[in-house]
């Protein structure tokens, strides 16, 4: 028996339409934002998919993406379990900063490698490798068990915690990984297989957006 892991990037956030380093600080959706979550939520209804339990963040911007998917696919109250282990990398010292602003202080190839590379943090923040290490126990034990019991899992996240998953579900290099970007709103199904490997994957959308 196998299940199905549907992974949606939270919607645009204001700071994202700024230009600011977000990380854990809290802003809310843009009108954008709302418009990607239900566009992404209006595709998983068309396929008609139920869910069983439903993962987010503890920052907002996910919990809304993930309330308003919910009410698109006429499961408003589903059961949904919050946790920290599912935010976004913390951007430390950087968090609330123009990206501008940024590379004026620390120069542009400082600031590109906090931003792209595995495993060097900014100040005071997680790298992606840091990030993984909090989203990968937690998926471990409690998201991948439910899959494989053959439920239908659904997690609104983040970039950086999502490319964690997805590293491990597509089995990417810590060099592959760098390069994969996600796009706000766009559903990923996956089906796994009973030994958690992906028997099959459906991306419901563009990716070509993808940040």
């Amino acid at each position: 028996m196998s299940g199905t892991l549907v992974l949606v990037r939270h919607g645009q956030s204001k700071w994202n339409l700024e230009n600011l380093f977000t990380g854990w600080r809290d802003p809310d959706l843009t009108p954008l934002g709302i418009q990607e979550a239900e566009t992404g939520g209006q595709a998983l209804a068309d396929t008609g998919i139920k869910f069983d339990i439903a993962f987010t963040s503890a920052l907002k911007r996910a919990q809304d993406t993930l309330k308003i998917v919910l009410s698109k696919v006429g499961q408003p109250n589903l059961e949904t379990i919050r946790d920290q282990a599912l935010n976004e990398r913390d951007y430390g010292d950087l968090s609330g900063l123009n990206k501008d602003d940024a590379r004026a202080r620390w120069g542009e190839e400082q600031v590109h490698i906090w931003r792209r590379s595995y495993d060097v943090p900014p100040p005071g923040g997680e790298s992606l490798r840091d990030t993984g290490a909090r989203v990968w126990p937690y998926y471990m034990t409690e998201i991948l068990p439910r899959v494989l019991r053959g439920e239908t899992v659904l997690v609104a996240a983040h970039g950086n915690s999502l490319r964690a998953l997805v590293m491990v579900l597509d089995r990417l290099s810590k060099e592959e990984i760098l390069s994969l970007n996600l796009a706000t709103g766009v559903p990923m199904v996956y089906k796994l297989n009973a030994d958690s490997t992906v028997s099959s994957k459906e991306i419901l959308g563009d990716m070509s957006g993808a940040h």
